[in-house]
């Protein structure tokens, strides 16, 4: 699936600037997310499958946890060969726990990995 998502500040100065210049944030945020971005290294589906069962475990025991709400590969459209992968914590501590204990990352699967703030403003009710 394709993620859109905008900064809240870029919304507001959006806003701002399309009314009145007095605009104040009644916005609130519905959550604070922490997003784990993944690189693969590009031969990553002949090389992972020793570390997989301990990737896929690890995601699985922090989903049961309550601090992973999701993950996946990640690439171009219509890839056939993953060029990373995200994972969505609900916090950073989780976020950065994940990365420190993954197989792909110790076995050199992942080449590089960031975390990064998204505060989700709007949402599927």
């Amino acid at each position: 699936s394709i993620m859109w998502s905008l900064a809240r500040s870029s919304v507001l100065a959006f806003v701002a600037s399309s009314g009145s210049r007095s605009f104040q944030s009644t916005t609130s945020l519905k959550a604070t997310q922490f997003l784990l971005r993944y690189d693969y290294i590009p031969d990553v589906l002949e090389k992972r499958g020793p570390y997989r069962e301990g990737h896929l475990g690890l995601a699985k025991d922090m989903i049961a946890e309550g601090t992973c709400l999701s993950g996946g590969p990640t690439g171009d459209v219509g890839m056939e060969v993953p060029s990373g992968a995200l994972f969505i914590f609900t916090d950073a501590d989780s976020a950065k726990a994940f990365a420190e204990k993954d197989p792909y990352v110790s076995a050199g699967i992942v080449t590089g990995f960031s975390i990064e703030e998204w505060n989700v403003v709007v949402e599927k009710e």
